[in-house]
């Protein structure tokens, strides 16, 4: 690059190279740097995964060119990493990620509302010796708040082009994207041979060379509107910020409790009635029952999860996009840091009481792996909503509706207590891992270092673009396995078929239940009968299904409100003990998820051994806990 800081070359000696060229897209969290990527690639990423690692890979063509291939990078302050993302930005620019070839330039994506910060980042960047851009984003909004900002001069102290965009506006990076091409030519012209080399200067001498630069190239002072400072004063207050939290955290509960359930409803009315409809158009027989019951039913189990999968990240991206969710992490860190976490589980573990599905999605914003997995390990404990049908029909079956105290119900307590267990064991094993497994260590090394982006509203196009991923990736990747497994479940509930003329329930004869009786030794110390176990199978497949499953084994047919209420409850209360009743209660606190979760699970970690531990320690929690609640409470109650 010349010292004037322009990309241009001999207009004799501009080549057009058809050979493939990878620009890194690179930049600090909440800088733009998603949406910049959208605009530059029209939001046609392809997701992978970089060798060796659990991180995603985002890459597109760039528009107009089919052989420029734009990577973005996670986001990172620093080439001195402190999380498992930041460190495979560093050896992907380095040249040292398997695989992964040396980027033949970088588009840097510099927040101009926080250019202390970026500078610091682009001055480590420039010893890379790769051609750099640098798209000045959020530049109206610094404009809006009284930050002007040369981007001559900074060109000319840094050496680099600077181009000021907004890139949630359609043509906020028009000027980028004619940069781009600049670079595209500059690249396919130079020769210059690539050197890396580390640079020994601390962060004081950085930031003091920053700040030199800032003093010449920013003509006026940022001053934040006062209503930021006020809400801030509010947001980040030790009281008021936390009751403010959880008032968020209600309507967000609500949202996924309340406002989720008529649409989950009309996707289950919607699948019953394909099913219904299959059914009277397809001859009896196994082909009906594998289309009805295998494929239709196992295609429901995935995307009846849409609607709260929907509007729990809706609420995060519009938290995440309008500045909040970083002060919110901010706030709580102190808390979770005692338990071995930090301020960035909070959201993760929270969505956790709603649907384990989301909530293990949504640890992508834990920067830590090693954090990012103990939240993965925890988050299971935590009563998903799936949980309830459970927890109501035994708690109704054995738990007497009496007031306590006079104003609290011994049914509601019952529940309340099963939540209390969850939330205190997941607690209990985040603080095990913390002091037994060198976690401390390493949020101590690096803590929680963020920097707060201003308040501004949330960007309609960006969230939608963003939502539109998350519930696609789990419809076609989660969905896929989870469709696969639900059919393989069918086929344990069905063959082989009952003998004619039996009396039984046909589950009885088939696969699954010749596994339940197979099984029942097993759980016999814990107190489940052969019913029970058998019940245990299909309810892999959905937490939900349990209670059909009982239903089904004990031959109460429907088992809808009046089915329930009149049969199958009477049936679990006079044959069901307190120490049984009690044992099932507990097993499910702390059991293995369903298998939507554990496929979630498996995509989020790309590790079938991580995977595989994560649900043996539940299990064999699980069976430990209820084993002790079943000897506790038979020798209180009777066996």
């Amino acid at each position: 690059m010349t010292s004037s800081a322009t990309l241009s070359v001999p207009a004799n000696q501009i080549k057009a190279s058809t050979a493939p060229i990878t620009l890194a897209l690179v930049g600090a969290p909440n800088c733009g740097k998603t949406a910049t990527f959208n605009v530059l690639t029209g939001s046609k990423a392809k997701v992978a995964n970089y060798s060796g690692v659990t991180v995603d890979k985002r890459s597109a063509s760039l528009l107009g060119h089919s052989n420029v291939n734009i990577l973005d990078l996670p986001g990172t302050y620093s080439l001195k990493t402190a999380s498992l993302d930041e460190e495979v930005t560093r050896k992907v620019l380095f040249g040292q990620m398997p695989g992964e070839s040396v980027p033949d330039g970088i588009i840097f994506v510099a927040d101009a509302t926080n250019l202390r910060m970026s500078l610091r980042m682009l001055l480590e960047l420039k010893n890379l010796g790769l051609p750099i851009i640098v798209a000045l984003n959020l530049s109206d909004v610094a404009q809006s708040r009284g930050l002007v900002v040369d981007e001559s001069i900074l060109a000319n102290e840094l050496g680099v082009p600077f181009v000021q965009t907004v890139a949630i506006k359609r043509k906020g990076c028009a000027k980028l994207l004619t940069l781009a091409d600049e670079l595209i030519d500059y690249i396919g012209y130079s020769e210059q041979p690539i050197h890396f080399f580390e640079t020994d200067t601390d962060t004081h001498t950085m930031y003091q060379q920053a700040d030199d630069i800032l003093s010449r190239a920013v003509t006026a002072a940022q001053r934040l509107p006062r209503w930021h400072e006020r809400l801030d004063q509010l947001t980040l207050h030790p009281v008021i910020g936390v009751v403010i939290l959880l008032m968020i955290l209600f309507v967000i509960f609500q949202a996924v409790y309340a406002w989720a359930t008529p649409l989950m409803d009309s996707i289950e009315w919607l699948v019953g009635s394909v099913g219904t409809l299959l059914s009277q158009w397809l001859p009896d027989g196994i082909l009906q029952s594998l289309i009805v019951d295998g494929i239709v039913a196992g295609v429901g189990s995935v995307v009846v999860f849409v609607p709260q999968i929907a509007l729990l990240f809706l609420f995060l991206l519009i938290l995440e996009d309008s500045g909040y969710l970083p002060r919110a992490a901010f706030l709580l860190d102190n808390l979770l840091a005692k338990i071995g976490l930090s301020g960035r589980s909070f959201i993760p573990l929270l969505s956790g009481f709603a649907c384990a599905v989301p909530a293990v999605m949504s640890t992508r914003t834990i920067p830590s792996h090693t954090e990012r997995l103990v939240a993965i390990a925890v988050l299971p404990m935590l009563t998903c909503s799936a949980r309830l049908p459970i927890y109501a029909l035994i708690i109704a079956a054995v738990i007497p509706n009496h007031a306590v105290l006079g104003i609290f119900n011994l049914q509601g307590i019952t529940l309340f207590v099963l939540y209390v267990a969850g939330t205190f064991s997941a607690a209990l094993i985040s603080w095990l891992f913390k002091h037994f497994h060198n976690t401390k260590s390493e949020s101590s090394a690096f803590p929680l270092l963020m920097e707060l982006p201003t308040y501004r509203m949330p960007n309609v196009r960006h969230i939608a673009g963003e939502l539109w991923d998350k519930v696609s990736a789990f419809l076609m990747k989660a969905g896929t396995v989870i469709f696969t497994l639900s059919v393989v479940l069918w086929v344990l509930v069905t063959f082989p078929e009952a003998p004619t003329g039996t009396a039984g329930p046909a589950i009885d004869y088939s696969f699954a239940g010749m596994l339940g009786h197979l099984i029942e030794p097993i759980f016999a110390p814990i107190g489940f009968t052969w019913q029970m176990c058998i019940s245990l199978i299909p309810g892999l497949a959905a937490r939900e299904v349990v209670v059909a499953a009982l239903g089904t084994v004990y031959a109460v047919g429907s088992v809808g409100d009046e089915a329930i209420n009149q049969t199958l409850i009477p049936i679990i209360h006079a044959q069901w003990g307190l120490a049984t009743a009690f044992s099932f209660l507990a097993f499910y606190v702390y059991a293995p998820m369903c298998l939507a979760t554990l496929t979630v699970i498996r995509r989020e970690t790309k590790s079938l051994k991580q995977t595989l531990a994560i649900t043996g320690y539940l299990f064999v929690l699980a069976y430990v806990m209820a084993w002790v609640v079943y000897r506790i409470t038979g020798q209180i109650f009777g066996f």
